[in-house]
C-alpha cells in the first residue's frame, strides 16, 4: 500500500493531514462518521451502522484507508471497498464507500482519501471502481466526477429507504492503467 500513504498539500485541518491504513484501532471513530453520514438521509440505504466485526467482514482489507489529522491523530474520514462478486472475472471490480467526518467537510479530505483509494486500487489490479449515489448527493458527484468518475446510469427505485423508493445513480471509475 506504498501508493496509500500520502500527505495533503493544503492541510485541511491543523498542521496537517495524513492517508493510512485502517486499523481496528480506528473502529469506533470510522463507525461513527459512518453513522453520522448514515443520519443525513443522503448517503446510504442503511439507515445503521454495522458492528465493526460486520464492517470488517463486508470490506476488503487491503482497500481500507483512513484519513487523520496529523497534530490530533483524529480520524476524519474513511474509505473502503468491497467486491462485486465473487466470480474470478469479476476480480478487479469494486464497490467503495467514502465518508468525511461532518464537522471536516469541504477542506478537500474526501479528495485525499479517494486519490489515495484509486491508487491502491491500482496497485492492486482493479481496473473498475463503483458506487451508488442519491441524485441529490450533490457534493458525492462533484467529488466523483472531479476525480474521473462517470454517471453510467439511473437505477430507478432502486430501493426503499425510510418508507420511500429511491432512484440511485450508478458510478463508475475505469482504471487507464489496469485492465487496458
Amino acid at each position: 500500500m506504498h501508493s496509500a500513504i500520502v500527505q495533503a498539500v493544503k492541510p485541511a485541518i491543523g498542521p496537517g493531514l495524513g492517508i493510512r491504513p485502517m486499523r481496528a484501532g480506528d473502529a469506533a471513530q470510522v463507525l461513527a462518521i459512518y453513522q453520522a453520514g448514515l443520519d443525513t438521509g443522503q448517503t446510504s440505504f442503511e439507515t445503521v451502522a454495522p458492528s465493526w466485526e460486520g464492517f470488517e467482514a463486508g470490506k476488503l482489507p487491503h482497500l481500507r484507508l483512513v484519513a487523520v489529522d496529523t497534530e490530533t491523530g483524529e480520524v476524519v474520514g474513511w474509505v473502503a471497498a468491497c467486491a462485486v462478486s465473487s466470480r474470478p472475472v469479476y476480480a478487479g471490480v469494486v464497490e467503495h464507500s467514502v465518508y468525511v467526518h461532518p464537522g471536516c467537510q469541504a477542506h478537500g479530505i474526501g479528495r485525499a482519501l479517494l486519490t489515495a483509494f484509486i491508487a491502491a486500487a491500482e496497485d492492486a489490479g482493479v481496473w473498475t471502481i463503483q458506487s451508488g449515489v442519491f441524485p441529490g448527493n450533490a457534493a458525492s458527484l462533484s467529488l466523483h466526477q472531479a476525480l474521473g468518475f462517470r454517471v453510467v446510469g439511473t437505477r430507478e427505485r432502486v430501493g426503499r429507504h425510510h418508507d420511500l423508493w429511491r432512484d440511485g445513480l450508478l458510478i463508475e471509475r475505469r482504471s487507464v492503467v489496469t485492465g487496458t
